[in-house]
């Protein structure tokens, strides 16, 4: 096999990205991973997992250098000093606001993944039905029961913690044994239960930490610095999971500093070949050919790349046939919520740094109730005691301040909304040939917004959050509007949706473009409409559903 030939090539190595290489090479493909930014190697280049807070120049903070030079990403918490390296430079990968939408991207192996939330939640057929029951956006192709065995082999091999609760909103899973309540969201969520007669439940969160040994990996040891990199392999990610995988098989070529920059379209066979990549390091263009490509570069870069591809076949690129391209970008909203102190517990505490939080599933618009919004919400939160290091505004030095921090403070209870956004047309991307990046590639225009029914929705998340807080017994509860400007969750979908139409979407039930069959893109942009669970099992699921298709369709001559 020629260095630039393989079987199959995956573009961007994040978590779907790393899927895809492990289920492909482990179905005997010669696969090439392409990853735009540079190599992080699992353990040796995770450089400030073990550093204490003291061991940082400015407490992990941020620094008005930083400021300057990250003008999106201090906008929320992203910007610090502990794994800035984990997070794109705003000014060498710029992007155009139409309307303001919080970008925060992460150019390297791994992707997301090393600093991923890991809350992971399987859809429902109430998510995959409610485009065709409310009308907005078109039918999803696939239904809970074509995705289920899925979840439970993704579940299976990523390791997701977590309760078994019967709910239907909120399907049960492969799970390893679940974390613990503290003691304060043991008795809320039994307050809850009783004062909402079982109709509304706070579970623990269902997150990809492991809480056994699995495969190489060593349980979590509840450190809480995820986001750094874990030198155990205690949560998922694609280095300390898919990768190793995928390259025992002898089938991986891992390619860092490669840009795809298109796909290479036949117009003859009306197939994909391959792709162009631009070396991020020297600026040279190669090319690589196979014969099935995965689109794993992140929901709006995967799209950047069909918009640059067979433009002289489709001015707006591959998969624009539908005039589907680029449109109904979504996120979560999120910032509104509540959160209140809790009496009574002072001789508590809990152990550790638990990684984890609780999770209250959608209970609007599900059965009888109705509200005057579609869709629904979910909260994240949890139940926790001020530590030692607080400051105690009234003893500010002296005896006074040490005999204050031999105990810690007070217990809080919090919660906050994850709401759903519709598919919205003119929620998009489109190129903006005006401006470019660091590299003289063309950068994507965004414009997207909340609308009414987004809005709706938020009141009634700080609402509900006041009343369950009081309800259960938390006192001086305070609500939040906070902010909630799209691409704060971090969740980007939408841009090449999935559909039963190659007129009204991007990709059919398969995740193939319609425009392309052999070309597969299974990351957040094949997504039809958004729930109101963070999605990142379902791009697992869908991923090695669409690789296992791809596979077999390949071995009988259709692809």
């Amino acid at each position: 096999m020629a260095d630039n030939v393989y079987d199959a090539i995956v573009v961007g190595s994040g978590i779907s990205g790393g899927w895809a290489a492990k289920e492909l090479t482990e179905k005997g493909l010669k696969t090439l991973m392409l990853e735009r930014g540079r190599d992080v190697e699992h353990i040796k280049d995770y450089v400030n997992t073990n550093k204490a807070p003291w061991e940082f120049p400015h407490r992990g903070g941020r620094t008005q250098q930083m400021i300057k030079d990250y003008p999106v990403l201090k906008r929320d918490y992203p910007l610090n000093e502990m794994n800035l390296d984990f997070w794109v430079k705003d000014s060498e990968c710029p992007y155009t606001e139409i309307k303001r939408f919080d970008w925060f991207r992460g150019y390297h192996v791994g992707g997301r993944s090393l600093t991923w939330g890991r809350q992971s939640y399987r859809w429902s057929d109430l998510d995959f039905e409610a485009n065709a029951k409310d009308g907005h956006g078109v039918d999803w192709p696939i239904r809970y029961k074509d995705i289920a065995p899925w979840y439970d082999h993704a579940e299976k091999f990523a390791g997701i913690s977590g309760s078994r609760d019967g709910l239907s909103v909120l399907p049960d899973g492969q799970f390893l044994p679940p974390m613990d309540f503290t003691c304060v969201e043991k008795d809320v969520a039994a307050r809850l239960k009783e004062h909402y007669k079982g109709q509304r439940h706070m579970i623990i969160g269902r997150v990809a930490n492991i809480t056994r040994p699995i495969q190489a990996r060593t349980q979590c040891q509840f450190r809480n610095k995820c986001w750094l990199g874990c030198p155990f392999g205690g949560y998922f990610s694609t280095q300390s999971s898919t990768l190793p995988a995928a390259r025992a098989t002898g089938n991986l070529t891992l390619r860092p500093f490669s840009i795809v920059t298109e796909v290479l379209y036949d117009k003859d066979t009306k197939k994909a070949k391959g792709v162009r990549v631009l070396d991020a390091e020297t600026n040279k263009t190669y090319d690589y050919f196979a014969k099935i490509v995965f689109l794993n570069a992140s929901a709006l870069n995967s799209t950047w790349i069909l918009m640059n591809s067979a433009t002289d076949i489709w001015p707006d690129g591959l998969g624009s046939s539908s005039d589907a391209l680029g449109r109904y970008l979504m996120d979560h909203h999120l910032g509104a919520g509540a959160s209140g102190e809790v009496e009574g517990y002072e001789d508590k505490y809990y152990y550790g740094r638990r990684p984890n939080g609780i999770y209250i599933p959608r209970y609007r618009n599900v059965g009888d109730d109705k509200r005057d919004y579609v869709r629904g919400f979910g909260y994240q939160g949890g139940g926790s005691r001020q530590g030692w290091s607080r400051n105690v505004a009234e003893f500010s030095i002296g005896a006074e301040f040490k005999e204050a921090l031999t105990e810690p403070g007070t217990w809080s209870m919090g919660m906050g909304g994850f709401g759903e956004i519709l598919p919205y047309a003119e929620n998009r991307v489109t190129l903006d040939k005006t401006k470019k990046d660091k590299w003289g590639l063309n950068v994507l225009a965004i414009d997207c917004e909340l609308k009414e029914n987004e809005m709706k929705m938020r009141k009634d998340i700080l609402a509900d959050a006041v009343e369950m807080l009081e309800a259960a017994g938390v006192k001086n509860v305070k609500g939040r509007e906070g902010d909630g400007t799209p691409g704060r969750g971090i969740h980007e979908m939408g841009t090449a949706r999935m559909g039963l139409d190659p007129k009204t979407s991007v990709l059919n039930k398969w995740n193939q473009v319609w425009d392309a069959k052999n070309v597969f893109v299974t990351d957040g942009a094949c997504m039809t409409s958004a729930s109101c669970v963070n999605p990142s099992l379902t791009y697992m699921a869908i991923t090695a559903r669409a690789a296992d298709y791809a596979v077999s369709e390949l071995k009988k001559g259709n692809l």
